[in-house]
């Protein structure tokens, strides 16, 4: 129900799981006595809005991005949504959770993104709900990392937020990307979004490797989207001097190695994804065809078998999980 007069309420379209809710679900991540919402990205329809509300009505089309921002805010203006002085996070306590069939929506005039799409362009709602999250987190990591035309590109990472790295560097113009991960099927879609090398290799060979395919210079961008100490080793590693990290995996590790940026002079970057700034730019391409980055759900589950979507992603057996009502 409508708490504030900013705030409104979606129905939700679709929703999905993101590989940072495995984080809690194997225990890595504290949850609150009682359990906490989950889900934190969504296409939905607005049902109700408050009455401070002024760009939005019901029956509008939205897409729910992760975080919440007031889109006012002199951070908002600049671009950085994420780092709103209202900022706060669906799935958060006192936040609703978007693997729901509903969700309330504070500020949501800065919040929410109307689409000019209809709630039964299934499978065009799929691909815009990425925008929401892996889409524009892994767009977020190519800014940050510098990608341009003629650089090369190394992305860390065969999850959904890596294979948006793809995506992303082939849109930016990137010449050479080097997609690193281990799974067949992944792989295969990360050749299709526009790797032109992948790296099955673990550890330093891994490294190795990419140094071998770019001459022993490393990569001009390195996309580091997992988030452990490993990938965020091998990003330092493997970036080439002068060179840019994007960093976007949620951290699990104990730091950023000082001295080899430092003696490398590699820019390191990055953080949570602002994809509320980023939709006016992504959200054509994704209407008119140009991207698909929906392709990275490989299995599509009603709501009421949530549980066996966390199974199949915890356990490899999806890339990302798309529900239904």
């Amino acid at each position: 129900m409508i708490q504030e007069p900013t705030d409104a309420i979606i129905r939700v379209l679709v929703s999905c799981i993101c590989g940072s809710d495995l984080w809690p679900y194997r225990g890595h991540d504290s949850i609150p006595e009682g359990g906490r919402p989950m889900g934190h990205e969504a296409v939905g329809v607005v049902e109700e809005v408050g009455p401070a509300v002024r760009t939005l009505k019901p029956g509008d089309v939205v897409l729910m991005p992760f975080a919440i921002s007031d889109g006012t805010c002199e951070l908002c203006q600049e671009g950085l949504t994420t780092a709103c002085v209202h900022l706060n996070f669906f799935g958060s306590p006192g936040i609703g959770g978007a693997q729901a069939e509903a969700v309330r929506i504070p500020y949501a005039d800065g919040t929410l993104y109307k689409v000019p799409v209809r709630e039964t362009d299934r499978e065009l709602l799929s691909h815009l709900l990425t925008l929401t999250d892996v889409m524009g987190t892994g767009h977020h990591a190519a800014v940050t990392a510098r990608v341009a035309p003629r650089k090369t590109v190394a992305v860390i990472g065969d999850g959904a937020v890596g294979l948006c790295g793809v995506l992303a560097a082939r849109r930016l113009g990137a010449e050479r990307i080097i997609l690193l991960g281990h799974h067949p099927d992944r792989l295969d879609l990360g050749r299709t979004f526009g790797a032109t090398d992948v790296v099955t290799e673990r550890g330093e060979a891994a490294v190795e490797r990419v140094l071998e395919l770019t001459k022993g210079l490393g990569a001009h961008s390195v996309l580091e989207c997992v988030g452990t100490q490993e990938a965020v080793e091998m990003a330092v590693e493997t970036v080439r001097p002068g060179g840019a990290i994007g960093r976007v995996g949620v951290p699990h590790h104990a730091g950023i190695p000082a001295a080899p940026t430092f003696f490398k002079n590699a820019v390191v970057a990055g953080g949570p994804a602002p994809t509320r700034a980023y939709m006016p730019e992504l959200v054509p391409d994704v209407l008119e065809g140009r991207i698909q980055p929906g392709r990275v759900f490989d299995l599509t589950l009603p709501l009421d078998q949530v549980a066996e979507g966390y199974r199949a992603m915890d356990e490899r057996r999806a890339i990302k999980v798309l529900l239904e009502p």
